[in-house]
């Protein structure tokens, strides 16, 4: 490249690609232009093609005379989307298309028929046996292939509407063709109304008939049972001794009534005679028309003699004749009553003696009735068969009569009907000049300006070198700081700094704050959030100071509000410990051993928004024999998380290479005293390994000593 090293950093030049295509403008326009000039001769030259469309609406349609009739709501089509969809692929049958294009004749159309435009290869192919003569095969078969390439049959969207699209060069078949398949679709509908009610007539005649001779022997034999038996129907509906047994209960139960009545009334005449008492009361005694002259009399003379007594003497005749008419009187009373008692008695005589009677006969007829109970059996049988044969006969007769109304053409129209007809295009609807010539320019402009950029830059011309960053001038006693930038490209200071300089006793001060806010816990907390990488493992060579710093910064992060996760691979489980307070949860183990599922193991941090994955209760050396599935578990926590921080404690660079295939990570040294010498180790073996992104977190509440100056000492 002119003008960079080969070994300097370089950047590109917007500046100067963009002056490349303004210098090299009129060449660009050239070339678009020749590109639009291309897209329109090519667009010229194609053919035009037609398209045309016809829409039909699926719909139960019933004859004219339909409303007269009862309406069978179950027997029109279920017009939901399994039925559209099937009339669809109605509508693209074989058998369809090939009415279409015998009526139309469309095998004479070059444009359908490829046998029609043979080359002399496919002559001599066909003289050499090589491939099958075209012709050969019928005329609609040749025709097939081209005509559904043509054709688009689809359901309009939230609608029972179906559209039926035909393209053709020739406008006036683009039109033709839809109409013509809407008119075939619409018949063979009709006709496969009238085909299923002429094949309901034909097999329904000889049905009809066999079942009129079952309902006139089952009848038949109704009829002669009951003659036989004696089961003789009655208005009720059940036979004639029982109605007869049920008159005879009904007039017993009236006559037992009548008899009980009869008693009692004798009964009340008889004490009032006995006692003495006045009868007056009595109903029968009441109603009687000869005991009421009677006793008008008696009440006649009794008032005669009350009058009499004030005027003449006890022994005066007219006294002694009016008691003697009226001793008459009392006698006539008395043996009127006895007249009216003994009448009474005879009506319960005749009651008991018509009880007798009707008992008589009623266990005569139950006798009967039993019989006829059973006999009544067979009868209900041989009925229910002839009701069942009749109503079967009625049901057939409907159906037939049914089906044979809609014998005619005209009486079954199809459950469809054309709502737009195609019409014959004017403007064909490909090639778009206009559209096709817009994109072709634009496509040659960006096209021939990308030529151009790449050119620019393969050429050196579009970079530019990027000036080394300012070195801050110092002692030549001062060791170099330790930044996170330099940590991160895996070349520590360490080992850059001499080890037999005298460490300088002034600036150490400047240099311990350095060093802790640059690898401070809320540095690298900023750092990861920047980062790209969504998973960090973190290493702590000296122990558990580490992890705890490693759960500071977890804490950090989900304050400053990132989904983190901290996945606790440590031996000692102090993670664990410090965030969740009980070793004894589901953790990584149980989810390696497959004692656990997925969303078990994960648990909230007790101080923070921060979740956990803890070590678990499982066998650490069972659980790691399947730490080949660590790197789909970690997959899935990225998927999910905003970055996943994997403890591992004091692990080496093969077991974090067990963890990820990929170097792509954030690699955390978290040091909280460091250690020389296993930071120096820890640097080589993951700079050799090939992680590049390694980042150094030494955090603590008194300023570090610069372990160069003590080695150095």
């Amino acid at each position: 490249m002119s003008g960079v090293s080969g070994n300097q950093d370089v950047d590109i030049d917007l500046g100067q690609l963009v002056r490349a295509i303004w210098t090299r403008r009129l060449k660009i326009l050239a070339i678009a232009a020749m590109g639009a000039g291309v897209a329109f001769t090519g667009a010229k030259m194609i053919s035009p093609k037609y398209r045309s469309e016809t829409r039909i609406l699926i719909e139960p349609r019933a004859p004219a005379f339909a409303n007269a009739q009862v309406n069978d709501t179950n027997a029109g089509p279920l017009l939901d989307e399994l039925n559209i969809a099937s009339q669809v692929q109605l509508l693209q049958s074989a058998d369809l298309i090939k009415q279409i294009i015998n009526s139309q004749k469309l095998y004479d159309l070059p444009e359908f028929d490829a046998a029609a435009n043979g080359s002399a290869l496919t002559d001599i192919l066909v003289a050499l046996h090589l491939k099958k003569n075209p012709y050969e095969n019928p005329p609609e078969e040749r025709v097939i292939d081209a005509f559904t390439e043509r054709l688009q049959v689809y359901q309009v969207p939230g609608s029972r509407v179906i559209g039926i699209t035909f393209t053709s060069r020739d406008p006036k078949l683009a039109a033709t063709i839809p109409n013509a398949m809407a008119a075939v679709y619409l018949a063979t509908q009709s006709g496969a109304k009238l085909d299923s009610n002429s094949e309901a007539t034909r097999w329904l005649e000889p049905e009809i008939e066999n079942l009129r001779q079952k309902v006139n022997d089952a009848e038949q034999k109704v009829a002669e049972y009951r003659a036989a038996h004696g089961l003789l129907p009655t208005n009720g509906g059940s036979n004639f001794a029982t109605q007869q047994l049920n008159d005879i209960s009904a007039e017993l139960t009236r006559v037992r009534a009548d008899r009980a009545n009869a008693e009692a009334r004798a009964q009340s005449v008889r004490n009032a005679l006995a006692s003495g008492e006045p009868s007056d009361t009595l109903q029968d005694i009441m109603s009687s028309q000869s005991l009421q002259r009677l006793k008008g009399t008696e009440s006649a003379l009794q008032s005669q003699i009350s009058d009499l007594q004030t005027s003449l003497l006890n022994n005066h005749p007219r006294l002694k004749s009016l008691r003697a008419q009226l001793s008459d009187i009392k006698i006539q009373i008395r043996q009127e009553t006895q007249k009216i008692l003994a009448s009474i008695e005879n009506e319960a005589k005749v009651a008991a003696v018509r009880q007798k009677e009707l008992e008589q006969q009623a266990d005569k007829l139950k006798a009967n009735s039993a019989q006829a109970g059973e006999d009544e059996v067979g009868l209900n049988a041989l009925t229910r068969e002839a009701t069942a044969q009749r109503q079967l006969l009625e049901t057939y007769l409907s159906r037939y009569r049914e089906a044979a109304s809609r014998a005619d053409k005209n009486s079954s129209p199809a459950d469809a009907r054309i709502v737009s007809k195609a019409i014959q295009p004017v403007d064909p609807y490909f090639p778009k000049v206009l559209p096709i010539v817009v994109v072709a320019t634009l496509a040659t402009f960006i096209m021939t300006s990308i030529v151009i950029m790449l050119a620019e830059l393969f050429s050196g011309r579009a970079l530019r070198p990027i000036a080394p960053p300012a070195v801050e001038a110092r002692d030549e006693e001062e060791p170099q700081s330790l930044t996170a930038a330099s940590v991160k490209r895996g070349v520590p200071s360490l080992l850059a700094a001499p080890v037999d300089e005298e460490p300088v006793a002034e600036p150490v001060e400047e240099e311990k704050v350095l060093q802790t806010n640059e690898f401070s816990i809320a540095s690298v907390s900023d750092y990861l959030r920047g980062s790209r990488a969504p998973l960090a493992i973190a290493i702590s060579p000296t122990g558990d100071d580490g992890s705890t710093a490693t759960v500071s910064l977890v804490r950090k992060l989900a304050k400053d509000g990132s989904r983190v996760i901290l996945v606790d691979m440590t031996g000692s489980g102090l993670p664990t410990n410090l965030m969740a307070g009980d070793r004894s949860m589901l953790g990584i183990t149980d989810l390696l051993c497959g004692d656990a599922a997925f969303g078990d193991t994960i648990h909230g941090d007790s101080r923070s928004d921060a979740h956990l994955i803890p070590q678990g209760i499982s066998d650490p050396r069972r659980a790691m024999r399947g730490a080949d599935r660590l790197s789909l578990l970690l997959d899935a926590l990225i998927s999910a998380y905003d970055l996943v921080v994997v403890e591992c404690g004091a692990a080496d660079v093969a077991g974090v290479s067990r963890l990820t295939k990929s170097k792509d990570v954030e690699i955390i040294l978290s040091m909280p005293e460091i250690v020389e010498q296993e930071f120096v180790t820890a640097m080589t073996e993951f700079e050799l390994a090939g992680y590049e992104r390694v980042v150094l977190m030494s955090d603590r509440d008194q300023p570090l000593e610069n372990p160069i100056s003590r080695h150095a000492a």
